[in-house]
């Protein structure tokens, strides 16, 4: 058991530097931003574009590691991420910046397909949830470090602690401190077995049978053998190469594959990534200020781990499904409850908050001096159209701290609901089913082509988001995600089964059988 647990936190490290990608890109475009005059869009592009080529990643590496093995996809993925987190602290345009993070989401792509499928090939029935489910540990922990690195970037910069951190440098250096648990990444991957079932389908079985008796012993290692054997034989997985997209849409496969897509669509949809990727942002429209955004980042992301901790513990005793459907039910009461908080603020600047501003021209400003915004579309566009795109972006988190008056209380309480609701129900348990749900023959297909929706989903949920808040308003933009999760929970309470403590044999018997 020791040695499965090791190996699925080695093969999971690719989630790990998923989520130091995340949580430092909320940081970076505070930076970033002004630094190249960047647009709703173009922010949006920086942020979403490794997402973008997930999505295409994630299309093509399940049915990548059907034909090479997993392993070889895992090493190629963390050799990308290497590439990336040099080519992204060196870029010097905005074009240079994306396309190095778009080489990112080529890494997280293949290795959040391929990880979650390797681990489930190598554990037995009765820890394969845990197992599993230390991706997400992973992909949160990731989240905890690059909150906690930016605060700390952050706070060197502005105190004056550091004297080589400058506003040019200081997001260059939130950047390239991923190399190092990408090099880690990168040499670990190379001490771990390859999958024992994707070696019988190759009829390797000399290797596959060693492989299983050194991680659980001779009488288990032989069970496991024969189970596996007698599902590749009955499901001639050896034809795994001839396999086309059609065969997803059988009518044996139908019901797994539309659970599968509903989950996958879901997980992204109720706006995680934008509220992990845009956090610092986020927290600025709450009026608490800069550091304080920053801070809550940090916060965030340790209540991701706590309760993602929790989930491992609980998922292979309660189940996937009570998980699945006490989180989204309190994911939908969070986000409603920032809809509402937001949508009882209101924005004003006082001759006095204008003049403790630390902007050099602020007399423009006085044309809205006194004057009570209502919502904050209204207000962030007089704000742009007074000072330009560029100095607002580099002071909002000041202005909007000196306008807003809300109770931020309710909001954070919101977030952090949100965000505990997720990490312990659609963060880890999307992994563990789609890993179960679906026969040998068509795992490393289905679970691909899942991931591309998830990460089309993702993708434009990152993209639109900044405009949703530009154009929409805070309070919309939550309500929307509000009500997509609640739907999800009546989809999930009608649809859902439940697979735990079944072999991945006898879930393809009952759910799949041809």
């Amino acid at each position: 058991m020791k040695k499965s647990v090791f190996i699925a936190f080695v093969v999971s490290l690719g989630g790990f530097l998923f989520g130091f990608d995340a949580g430092i890109i909320s940081g970076v475009m505070s930076y970033a931003t002004p630094e190249f005059n960047l647009n709703d869009f173009q922010t949006g592009w920086v942020v979403s574009s490794p997402s973008f080529a997930a999505m295409f990643a994630m299309l093509i590496s399940g049915k990548l590691s059907d034909r090479i093995g997993r392993k070889k996809v895992m090493i190629y993925a963390a050799f990308l991420y290497t590439s990336s987190a040099i080519l992204s602290a060196y870029a010097v345009s905005y074009e240079m910046l994306y396309v190095a993070r778009m080489t990112c989401g080529l890494a997280f792509g293949a290795a959040l397909v391929v990880a979650p499928t390797y681990i489930a090939e190598i554990s037995l029935s009765e820890s394969r949830g845990k197992l599993v489910s230390i991706q997400q540990l992973n992909i949160v922990l990731g989240f905890f470090a690059a909150f906690l690195s930016n605060y700390y970037f952050n706070k060197a910069y502005t105190t004056g602690v550091s004297s080589f951190l400058t506003d040019a440098n200081v997001w260059r250096w939130m950047l390239g401190v991923a190399v190092f648990p990408a090099i880690v990444y990168y040499i670990l991957i190379f001490f771990i077995p390859e999958s024992p079932r994707w070696l019988f389908t190759k009829n390797r079985n000399d290797e596959a049978i060693k492989i299983l008796i050194d991680l659980y012993g001779a009488s288990v290692g032989s069970d496991e053998t024969k189970s596996i054997r007698d599902s590749i034989e009955s499901g001639k997985s050896g034809e795994k190469e001839n396999l086309n997209l059609k065969e997803l849409f059988k009518p044996s496969l139908k019901f797994v594959l539309g659970i599968g897509l509903l989950i996958g669509v879901l997980q992204q949809i109720t706006g995680i990534n934008a509220i992990y990727f845009y956090a610092t942002s986020i927290f600025k429209q709450t009026g608490i200020g800069d550091d304080a955004s920053f801070s809550s980042g940090v916060l965030l992301s340790f209540i991701t781990v706590v309760f993602t901790i929790v989930a491992i513990f609980l998922i292979d005793k309660i189940g996937r499904r009570p998980l699945l459907l006490i989180g989204v039910a309190g994911i939908a009461i969070s986000l409603l409850l920032c809809a509402y908080g937001f949508k009882n603020a209101t924005y004003q600047l006082t001759a006095q908050k204008i003049t403790e501003l630390n902007i050099k021209d602020t007399s423009k400003l006085t044309l809205v001096t006194n004057r009570i915004y209502e919502n904050d579309v209204e207000f962030k566009k007089d704000m742009k159209s007074l000072l330009g795109l560029k100095i607002y972006a580099k002071n909002e988190g000041a202005i909007l701290e000196s306008a807003t008056t809300m109770n931020a209380s309710l909001v954070l309480i919101g977030i952090m609901g949100f965000i505990a609701c997720f990490a312990f129900s659609l963060g880890p348990v999307m992994w563990v089913m789609l890993s179960e749900l679906y026969p040998n023959k068509y795992r490393g297909l289905a679970i691909g082509v899942i991931g591309f929706v998830n990460g089309l989903v993702s993708w434009i949920v990152q993209q639109v988001f900044p405009w949703e808040l530009s154009n929409l308003g805070n309070a919309m933009s939550f309500f929307i995600f509000g009500a997509i999760a609640a739907l999800g929970f009546f989809a999930l309470l009608k649809y859902l089964p439940e697979t735990k403590g079944k072999s991945l044999e006898q879930i393809e018997h009952d759910l799949a059988s041809s």
